[in-house]
Order: structure tokens, then sequence, then C-alpha cells
């Protein structure tokens, strides 16, 4: 049973080989191409963008001046009083006096209205005067002979009390016909108008042979009297000034001449559109010369040793804005990237800013495109090209 198989005769075995088919094949390349493309895109991710070049800019570190903080601004001769001189009633203009620029005195008829209308509202007011006069009259003589029979006891007490009340109704009747007629009177008194002041005529602003109505302006008075210089502050200056504060102030109309003046009013609110404050001083011993509507020159100089007292001139080209406030764009020392700063314009010059607030010593500003840059950008600082196109 147990036969030994070494005398078998040996089988040679075949070497094993491995055959694939073409379409295997085809799968197994794509494969390794796909796996290759893979990771030369996850090589590529791995490596970082390269930083973009900072943006030249032409930026100049500011110094102040070393001038003391001065506000020079425009402003205009003005009265101190000027009121609108209209009618009181409406109607038609049939007259008118006085022109622009004339000189009026106090009480002085200026323009008329046609006062048909008005006289025959007088007439109709005085007629129903008279006719409650004529029922008062009557009235009473009625009460003194009831009164007089009530004595006698030939009428009732009743019919006594009705007589009363008939006199005392007449009375009222004949008061508000006396107001009436006042007023009427009055009216027709409207139908002129007079100077309430003496002074200039400034403005014409209804003509002959217009319908005006009732408060409608026909002229502009300024009065005579104390004269004001009035100008527009800018934001800049305006924590400098306070009523009280000295100025001098230069009229072109007449050179080599200063006057001295005093700010009396500043009012409390910013023009919406102009986003100044107006400033209204008083200008010392005017003299006959000086005319309403000169222009004037105000210069407002303060102490050099004051908050705020250093000036930073820079070109015009330089200032930017932050919504509607003034800006300018500052280079980051050290990160070498841009900052938008609020600034305070003091003055504005033909080429030039004057800088009272926002900008430290030293600081470089952007001089040139300041409308193609963006805050926190990158930026490497060069000298302007033409230094002197830059000169005030």
């Amino acid at each position: 049973m147990n036969r030994s198989r070494r005398g078998a005769p040996a089988v040679a075995r075949k070497p094993f080989r491995l055959s694939a088919s073409p379409a295997l094949l085809r799968r197994s390349s794509l494969a390794v191409l796909v796996l290759s493309g893979a990771l030369t895109l996850v090589a590529c991710h791995n490596k970082e963008a390269a930083a973009p070049a900072p943006r030249p800019v032409v930026a100049v570190a500011g110094h102040a001046n070393g001038q003391p903080l001065a506000a020079s601004l425009p402003g205009e001769v003005q009265a101190r009083y000027s009121t609108p001189l209209s009618f009181r009633i409406a109607g038609k203009i049939v007259e008118r006096r006085v022109r622009l620029g004339d000189v009026v005195q106090h009480g002085q008829i200026v323009a008329r209205l046609d006062p048909a209308d008005a006289q025959k509202n007088a007439a109709s007011a005085n007629a129903q005067l008279e006719a409650a006069q004529h029922r008062l009259v009557y009235a009473k003589q009625q009460l003194d002979r009831d009164r007089a029979q009530a004595r006698e006891n030939l009428i009732s007490q009743a019919q006594l009390e009705q007589t009363e009340d008939a006199y005392a109704s007449a009375a009222a009747q004949r008061d508000q016909a006396q107001q009436q007629a006042a007023l009427a009177k009055d009216q027709l008194q409207y139908a002129t108008l007079t100077a309430d002041h003496a002074g200039v005529i400034t403005a014409e602003q209804a003509d002959t042979g217009q319908n005006v109505s009732a408060g409608q302006a026909v002229y502009n008075l300024a009065w005579s009297g104390d004269v004001d210089v009035v100008c527009d502050v800018p934001e800049g200056a305006l924590a400098s000034l306070r009523v009280g504060t000295l100025a001098t102030v230069k009229l072109g109309a007449l050179p080599g001449r200063t006057f001295n003046a005093r700010v009396r009013e500043l009012s409390p609110a910013a023009d919406p559109q102009s986003r100044t404050w107006r400033a209204k001083l008083t200008l010392d011993q005017p003299g006959p010369d000086v005319r309403l509507g000169m222009t004037a020159d105000i210069d407002f100089t303060h102490d050099s040793t004051a908050a705020h007292a250093s000036l930073y001139t820079l070109p015009a080209t330089a200032l930017f804005h932050d919504g509607t406030q003034p800006a300018v764009w500052v280079v980051k020392s050290g990160s070498d990237q841009l900052e938008l700063r609020r600034v305070q314009v003091s003055h504005y010059a033909e080429r030039t800013i004057a800088i009272s607030q926002g900008l430290n010593e030293g600081e470089r500003v952007v001089w040139q495109g300041v409308h193609t840059v963006t805050a926190g950008e990158k930026v490497r600082v060069v000298p302007p090209l033409h230094p002197e196109d830059f000169a005030s």
C-alpha cells in the first residue's frame, strides 16, 4: 500500500508567464497618466504664489512751515440789518417812487397800490357804522320811554327787559361797526408802502403794474448804521473762532487800508450745501467810503503756541476725499502700506492747500495718483520727477 513514488518518472514543469490583453494595458497606461497629472497639480498648489511688486508712488515727507496758524477768508460788506418792504394787503402796484440804490428816509413813501377797492371797503364800513349809530340812538330813546312807563307801572317788567336787551344789542353792533370802519381805514392806508427805517434800497422784486399778494416783497432795504463783514468759515478754522475774536479786514476797493473787526455772531450749524459756518463781524469805524457789497479779505491770526498751530503746505494734487471730508494718502512708516487720513484744510490756494490738522511731522504723503491707489496697498516711495511743478 505504501508504494514509494521515487521510482515514478519525473514530469517537466513549464515556467509561469503573465499575459495581459491590449485593453488592460490601455487602462493601466491611462491610470498612470492620471496619477502623474494629479501629482503635478498637487506640487503646483504647494508652491506659494509670487507676491506682486509694490506699486511706485510719488510721496514726500511733510514738514510744518513754521508759520503761525492763520485763516484768510473772503467776505463781503453787508448792512447789519436788512429787511424786505412789502404791502400788508393784496393789490396792483400803480406807482414806484424809488429805484435800486436810492437812499430813503424813515416814513418816506416808496410805492402805492391801486386804492379803489380799499376806498370802497372804507366807504362801506363807514356807512355801516352810521347805520349802527342811528339804531343805537333809537334804542336809547325807546329804553328811556319804557323806563318812564315802567315807573308808572304802565308796562310789564318783561317788556322793559326786552327793551334793555335791544339797546345792549344795538350798542354792541355800533362797537363792531366802529372796529370794521377802523380796519377799513387801515386797509386804505396799507395801500401806500413807506420805509420803516432809513437806509438804502438793495433790491427791487416787483414792478409797476404787477399784482402782488399781501407780504410779497417789493424792495429790500438795508438799514443805515452798523456795517458787518460776512464770511463763510470752513471746518478747519472753526475751532479757533468764537464770538469776540479779532480780525483784520482789507477791502479790495480801498487798497492800502486795513480795518479792525470783531466776530459778533457765529452760526451754530453748517450750511447743508457748502458745509461752512456763517460768521458776521462788526467793522469798527467803517467811514462813508465803505460801501455795501464790497469784497473783503479777512485775516484771523492766532498765537503760534496754540494747539494745532502748525501748517503743512501740500500740492493741491494730494487732496482726496473720504466721503465728504477732505483726506490725504499717508505711507505708514515701516510697513510701506497706504492709509487714508482725514485732515482739516485751513485754506486753499491756486496750486496748494494748507493742512492744519491730521498730519504729523515727517509723515510721507502721496502727491500724485491719489485716485489710483487703495487703502492697505503696498507701495514703493519714489521722489517726484519734476519737483518744481509742485512749487507754490
